[in-house]
Order: C-alpha cells, then structure tokens, then sequence
C-alpha cells in the first residue's frame, strides 16, 4: 500500500507524544537521554508534560477486559492509505467493515471527525505499518505524523487515538474475504475496510495492551482527554434521570 500522497501533509509538523499504555510511566518519543522525563526541550524553550498512565487513559479494549460490566466506549478502526482509508467499527463485541474513504489530508480527518460522531465511537485505532520483524518502517513514522495532527482535533472532542501494530493485516483481509466467498471485485473495493477490520480484532484479543496512545502536546488538550467526551444517556440514564 502507497503512502507518500496521503501521508506526506503530516510531514514535518511538530511531533506529538506517543505513550505505550501497559506501562505505568511513559517517556516521551525522541526525548534525549539527558533530560528529565517531565520536559522536552525545543529550541528556545522547555515545554513540561505530565506523565499520562494506563489507569487515566486506558483503551475501551482494556476498560472492557478489566469490568465485564463496562458500557460505552465504541471504537473506529483506521487502516491509513496513499488515497484510500479503511474504517471498520466495533459496537461491543460486534467487529465490521464500515466504508472506504477516497479522501486525503484535512478532508479526510473532518471526514473521520463526522463518522464518529454519527457513531458514537470515542477511540480510533489506527495502524501502525511495522517490519515481518517488528521494527517500524519509512512509512510507520508517516502514520504516526498523520496520527499526531488527528489527535489534536480528535483530543478537542474527547477523543482518543491509539496506534496497532498491523502487519499482516491485509493479508488476513485478503484471506477472510476469499473464505466469505466474496468476488475479487468486491475484494479489490472493500480491502481497505476489511483491513481495519483484522486491526480492531488484533486490538481486542490483545484487549488494548499493545497499542500506543497519541497524546497532543497542548497540556489543556491532555486535560480534556481525562475528562473524556460527555457522558451518553444511553449508556448511562441513570445519570441524566430526575
């Protein structure tokens, strides 16, 4: 799968910080080894950050896996291409395709944005283009660009982003599609949506424990993913009754 047109406009933009949630404390991304874990320092100025832990910002995957009794929380999966995006969503323990997007850059995050919305997703899982050896690749630290621009305007609405190894995913597409009995015209129209599909069932039979939270630099933004998005009446009537 190409990536330069579709993740090149991430490019160069400052870099956001990518955290491993099955640790406690997280180090920053590229910090150097001589600073303190609370600061990265840039050209002219040290910007502070606040260590952010898997019990604060868990994934759904993990909230689910650790209170059988959880609810809300559904998650879009996003398998990232050079001019086509893959979706698939989860609602509870229901995995599937959702649609292929033929948008690029600011469209297609508005785009990504509105989906949720009309969803009812509170998390992304994008994945993250890795080696057969599990070292990352050219095209990983383009996805990761283009998911650090996302979580700023996802983080706006409460929203997080996580990134998922998916190697092999499109192979595993390919070979649910031809077990389904599905054409190879509909293969060739629906892989992208199928491959975000293999990345949200890797996510859940990990239950959340492999991925990387995308976190925004802007220390408010941090914030307001703690806080969360508003709380749904239709997972929680209780809190809204009287």
């Amino acid at each position: 799968m190409g990536w330069q047109q579709q993740l090149g406009a991430g490019v160069g933009t400052s870099q956001p910080h990518f955290f491993s949630p099955n640790l406690t404390t997280h180090k920053p991304v590229n910090t150097p080894a001589s600073l303190p874990l609370s600061s990265t320092k840039t050209r002219n100025y040290t910007h502070t950050l606040r260590a952010i832990s898997l019990q604060q910002l868990p994934p759904n995957a993990l909230r689910r896996k650790r209170d059988p009794n959880w609810r809300g929380g559904f998650s879009l999966g996003v398998d990232l291409g050079m001019s086509r995006t893959g979706l698939a969503l989860s609602k509870g323990f229901s995995i599937r395709p959702l649609t292929v997007l033929e948008l690029r850059g600011q469209k297609l995050e508005l785009q990504l944005l509105q989906i949720a919305q009309q969803e009812e997703a509170d998390e992304f899982i994008i994945g993250l283009p890795k080696s057969s050896d599990g070292k990352e690749t050219p095209q990983s630290n383009k996805v990761r660009s283009v998911a650090g621009r996302f979580a700023t305007r996802a983080a706006e609405r409460g929203w997080r982003v996580y990134l998922q190894d998916e190697h092999g995913t499109t192979t595993e597409a390919t070979d649910r599609m031809i077990c389904m009995g599905l054409s190879r015209s509909t293969r060739q129209s629906k892989i992208d949506a199928y491959a975000a599909m293999m990345v949200l069932e890797r996510y859940f039979s990990l239950a959340g424990q492999e991925t990387e939270l995308v976190l925004p630099k802007n220390l408010d933004l941090q914030e307001k993913l703690k806080t969360g998005p508003p709380r749904d009446i239709d997972f929680f009537p209780e809190e809204f009754e009287g």
